[in-house]
């Protein structure tokens, strides 16, 4: 099982947690949203639960819920920017479709 980080991702997320003067990593989950199920959930992670599994990509802790896990291996998180719009995008090889408006996924 693996997440991974795309280096400009690498290097957001590592800019955001030195800004925030604190943090163990980033916290990748799933819930239960949208017209086709399910929505990401990206936060920061203050506290690693004995629970949660540890990736490290590019120097930054990935941490993820065993429940989110079983949707997210393969999962990889890149930065993008086009023009005005900037983001996180996630390349899951799990995803079998998206809503129209973005928003929420299936498996």
């Amino acid at each position: 099982m693996s997440i991974s980080l795309t280096e400009s991702a690498a290097v957001r997320v590592q800019s955001f947690l030195e800004k925030r003067g604190k943090g163990a990593g980033l916290r990748l989950g799933i819930k239960t949203n949208g017209c086709s199920g399910m929505a990401y959930v990206l936060e920061f992670c203050d506290e690693i639960e004995e629970s949660d599994e540890v990736f490290e990509d590019h120097g930054v802790r990935i941490i993820v819920d065993k429940k989110s896990l079983i949707y997210l291996d393969g999962t990889e998180l890149d930065y993008t920017k086009e023009g005005l719009n900037e983001g996180f995008k996630f390349n899951n090889p799990n995803e079998k479709g998206q809503c129209g408006c973005g928003e929420s996924f299936t498996v």
